[in-house]
């Protein structure tokens, strides 16, 4: 028999037999290897652990807990709940099943309609089949064969994919007992390496996304390679399902939407407190800092869009207006309404820096599939900046913008990571200037000792772009702010500055959003804080609760005394039970309740519950309002 030679991850060289297989190779480094792995990747691709390697090639060995591996077994858990589908429902016609984050889905056509119910009975089928500890093994056939086998099953959704494939491309079968599928792979070397998942849901699909085509229904699965994983996650589920923001929207009375203005939230008096808050907060740290806050128009001509570049970019997110004849646009960014305010008046360089701020109102046209809640709207408000600089202040401006960032994110509490996007494909402008932008925002990240990711190709169409990703709770990433460095816009819109020759020269311009769009922010704070907001921040920060209306006059000289201290307060003289206010209270998550009664008056204190906890104190009422007015003063 031939042989070939298998080269290691370390270098070293092996001589096997041809058409020796990765689960052999394992074995031969030893039998715990062998038992923890189930793939090997031969010259980059992964290869099953059971299929023939014919020629010379390099090898590693793919382990079950990799990332390959848990993808391999998840696609291994579709295979899975298909055949345990076959076995349930015969008349079963299976469309695809790939895997997705923390686990897959299948599509399938069939006469029963699938409901919550049936999901432990295709489970309990499931772990049947895990236990039987069926070999996956895989075959290539030709077009020919595979026509031929799913024609004599009449499945026209298979028969489509078939056709579809480009000529000479390798078609394969997946067996695992009775049950096949037509399947790229790779797959786990049997039914018995699948251990933890958990079918989530059911939902239509249309087949292959297409709208035109018949609807299936689709299974989704969670799949860990432990149940402790697998645990974790289904917990991690409930615990966001606690916090989704429309729920807690709704519960807290902070916004609501309406058909009328469908992906466009209308703010109730709870919302418009909070919002309002975070304006005032980077209002006032923006002033520390010298930015002018200006406002622009809603709607602005046509042609402006064509000359700022975004018609040629963005034109079909836009939305669009005539007016006397004349085109019109809905702002989708703030950036061109503030080249024209630069460019209102002369400047020298003694002016610069420019620090132009605005929160600014823009629409952008969503799919209607896509909107999420305040998370994806059609209008938003972004706390938008643009700051006009020369070429030698750019990299001390984007640092003092780092520091504001930093002190906006951790009064909140988020930790944060960064990301350095380069020049993506419809870009505009010359190679010399993207060269010095790029090269502006990486000495800013290597003096600052950030750690940063490349994304390669994803800047915006002007210029470069340092993205900010927060963490909530939850450890769930989130981008939000962003600093982008553009040579573009100064030259689309002739702006120039008188430099110390006396010569008109073009700024640079950094555009720079933290809240990035403050609705979607609001939204992240509610499932960061499940609802529970800080004291500064809480729409009503104190509920007074009078034992018995012959405490109310007490209540409303509290009332009136932390109104005059800006303190957001209410009071509840109804009549009902004291723990049934007490409850309800804590239900809209107020940090503090004051319980007042004969004691309290007499002794000019309050009983304190803070939200949260089981336990009241009773304190002077001058105590208790000073320490509240720390809280808030401190943003805490």
């Amino acid at each position: 028999m031939s042989s070939i030679s298998i080269k290691f991850p370390d270098g070293s060289v092996k001589e096997f037999p041809k058409g020796v297989t990765s689960e052999q190779v394992a074995e031969s480094i030893s039998p715990s290897l062998k038992k923890k792995a189930v793939a090997g990747k031969v010259n980059g691709q992964l290869f099953d652990f059971s299929r023939p390697i014919e020629e010379d090639a390099s090898i590693e060995i793919v382990m079950q807990d990799s990332k390959e591996g848990l993808e391999m077994t998840r696609h291994s858990n579709a295979h899975l709940l298909a055949q345990a589908l076959k076995r349930l429902y015969p008349d079963v016609k299976l469309g695809i099943g790939p895997v997705i984050d923390n686990g897959f889905y299948y599509d399938v056509d069939m006469s029963h309609n699938l409901t919550p119910e049936d999901l432990p009975l295709i489970e309990k089928e499931m772990k049947k089949i895990v236990n039987e500890n069926l070999p996956i093994v895989r075959k290539e056939v030709s077009r020919e064969e595979a026509l031929e086998i799913y024609e004599k099953l009449n499945d026209h959704l298979k028969l489509e994919l078939i056709r579809d494939l480009p000529e000479g491309e390798k078609i394969t079968i997946y067996e695992q007992g009775e049950f096949f599928d037509l399947c790229r792979g790779p797959h786990v070397p049997s039914t018995g390496k699948i251990k933890a998942y958990k079918l989530m849901s059911i939902s239509g699909a249309y087949w292959r996304g297409d709208s035109d085509n018949q609807m299936l229904q689709r299974i989704y699965g969670s799949a860990f390679l432990s149940q402790k994983d697998l645990d974790e996650y289904l917990h991690f589920i409930e615990e966001a399902q606690k916090r989704d923001h429309r729920k807690l929207g709704k519960e807290l009375e902070l916004f609501m939407f309406s058909e009328e203005a469908p992906g466009m939230p209308f703010y109730l008096p709870n919302g418009q407190t909070i919002r309002t808050e975070l304006e005032n907060f980077s209002r006032e740290l923006q002033r520390q800092v010298d930015y002018d806050e200006v406002r622009t128009p809603f709607m602005m001509n046509q042609r402006l869009w064509e000359q700022s570049g975004h018609w040629d970019h963005y034109h079909e997110n836009m939305y669009f207006s005539e007016v006397d004849d004349t085109k019109f646009a809905m702002k989708p960014m703030n950036c061109p309404g503030h080249m024209l305010i630069f460019k209102n008046k002369l400047h020298s360089y003694r002016d610069l820096p420019v620090r132009m701020a605005e929160f600014g109102q823009v629409h952008r046209h969503e799919y209607s599939g896509a909107l999420n809640g305040m998370i994806r709207v059609r209008t938003f408000c972004q706390d938008d900046a643009h700051i006009f600089v020369t070429p030698q202040q750019i990299e001390s401006e984007i640092k003092n913008v780092f520091k504001l960032v930093d002190k906006i994110y951790s009064t909140f509490g988020f930790e944060y990571s960064v990301e350095l996007s380069t020049r993506p494909e419809d870009s505009m402008g010359d190679d010399r200037l993207w060269e010095q932008a790029e090269g502006a925002l990486k000495n800013v990240l290597e003096d600052l000792g950030m750690n940063y990711h490349l994304n390669e190709g994803d800047g915006a169409f002007y210029g470069p772009k340092i993205d900010f990703h927060i963490k909530d709770a939850l450890k769930r990433s989130h981008q939000c702010a962003t600093i982008q460095l553009d040579f573009q816009m100064p030259e689309k819109f002739d702006l120039t500055y008188v430099d110390e020759n006396n010569q008109k020269v073009r700024p640079v311009v950094i555009h720079r959003a933290i809240y990035g769009s403050i609705d979607r922010f609001l939204g992240i704070l509610v499932e960061h804080f499940a609802g529970a907001f800080p004291t500064w921040l809480a729409p009503v920060q104190v509920k007074l609760i009078p034992v018995s209306d012959v405490h109310n006059e007490y209540a409303y000289k509290l009332q009136e005394d932390l109104k005059k201290h800006a303190v957001r307060v209410e009071i509840d003289t109804r009549n009902e039970k004291m723990g049934y206010k007490i409850r309800e209270a804590q239900m809209k998550k107020i940090p503090y309740m004051l319980v007042l009664g004969d004691k309290e008056i007499e002794d000019n204190a309050v009983n304190v519950r803070k939200y949260g906890e089981q336990k009241s104190e009773t304190v002077s009422y001058e105590d208790f309002r000073d320490k509240i007015l720390a809280q808030i003063n401190e943003k805490r």
